[in-house]
């Protein structure tokens, strides 16, 4: 038997998280705890773990960091509830609601305001938003040798189904991301302000952006959970397929640009989100309340459109229209019609 067979068949060796310890072949649930309510209301992070009876990548998959954001949620409980995790091989830590105060609330933030994505990797006697940094880290993060984070846009703007990394911070970053097969891949360094991708450092961390906050939609999480789920079999956690699926096309962006209000006033687009821009497009119109002057919002580059506003009433400088950009945009057509083939048409015959 080769090493690599030999490691392969190694069982699993136990796993303990909040002082709870998992022994291969379990499933458990384990309520982490969190600074309680001022009304002394007791707070704690769920977390479900899947502890496989053979050893394999153990990875993390987190969801709701920011409170309002919940498509995350609805692709773990669908991964919780896929019947093939009975064949594990490694260990799943899942995370539905990282940021339980801000869920609760519908709020992208927690109590004191503070961004829980602006605090990694935390402190166990800074603020609460670096505390609860600290819990996730320090019990989930710091076990993991993968991760995965779901997000979706800001309340009032959806993304196109996408995932982001930093190709440069680690090389097995590219294939897990296109193993995950989104329609887009955008390339983006890591800003360093206190979010969770940065904190992690080298751990390979996909980061899923996909619909609107507060909504669910139904095409961004099964995109979700089938990228979930095609990372898991390109690591070798769950075997492969039956059938061979034809891979999806993604389209790798290197940059992108958000188009702002050039006025304040009512805006109407031009344009779907996922439809290609030529640099000089017109995206929108905005025109004042009665309608007696109106102006253009033009792309200044050309490329894909990955995110927009919802809202129809802007202010002059605001974010409209997030265009991903790359030196070549030759199949990028492609990758977007192939992801609507996919999922919208499965949708209607469904």
């Amino acid at each position: 038997m080769s090493d690599k067979s030999a490691k392969s068949m190694a069982r699993n060796s136990p796993i303990t998280i909040g002082g709870i310890t998992i022994q291969p072949g379990q499933r458990r649930y384990v309520d982490l705890p969190l600074p309680p309510l001022y009304t002394q209301t007791s707070v704690a992070m769920p977390v479900h773990v899947i502890h496989g009876k053979l050893a394999g990548p153990v990875m993390f998959i987190t969801a709701a960091i920011h409170g309002d954001e919940i498509n995350g949620v609805e692709i773990i409980r669908r991964l919780l509830a896929t019947k093939s995790l009975n064949r594990l091989s490694g260990t799943i830590i899942a995370v539905p609601v990282v940021n339980v105060y801000g869920f609760v609330t519908q709020s992208r933030y927690l109590p004191d305001r503070r961004d829980l994505n602006r605090s990694f990797p935390g402190s166990e006697r800074g603020s609460m938003a670096a505390r609860l940094a600290h819990t996730l880290m320090s019990e989930i993060v710091s076990k993991c040798t993968h991760g995965i984070d779901l997000h979706t846009a800001a309340a009032g703007r959806t993304n196109l189904p996408q995932i982001r990394v930093d190709l440069d911070a680690n090389p097995e970053l590219l294939a897990m991301a296109e193993a995950f097969a989104p329609p887009i891949l955008l390339d983006s360094s890591t800003r360093g302000g206190g979010t969770l991708r940065d904190a992690a450092g080298k751990l390979p961390l996909l980061l899923y952006e996909a619909g609107e906050a507060l909504r669910f939609d139904d095409v961004a999480i099964r995109v979700g959970l089938k990228g979930v789920l095609n990372v898991m079999r390109y690591l070798h956690m769950l075997p492969a397929t039956k059938t061979r699926e034809k891979k999806s096309l993604t389209w790798i962006a290197n940059n992108s640009v958000w188009m702002r209000a050039p006025q304040s006033g009512v805006l109407r687009s031009r344009i779907a989100l996922g439809g290609i821009v030529g640099k000089g497009m017109v995206l929108g119109y905005i025109s004042d309340a009665f309608g007696e002057s109106e102006q253009e919002v033009l792309s200044t580059v050309s490329g894909v459109l990955v995110g927009c506003t919802k809202l129809p009433l802007v202010h002059e400088g605001e974010a409209l229209f997030h265009v991903a950009t790359s030196e070549s945009d030759k199949s990028a057509a492609q990758a977007v019609d192939e992801f609507h083939l996919e999922y919208e048409q499965a949708t209607i015959n469904d």
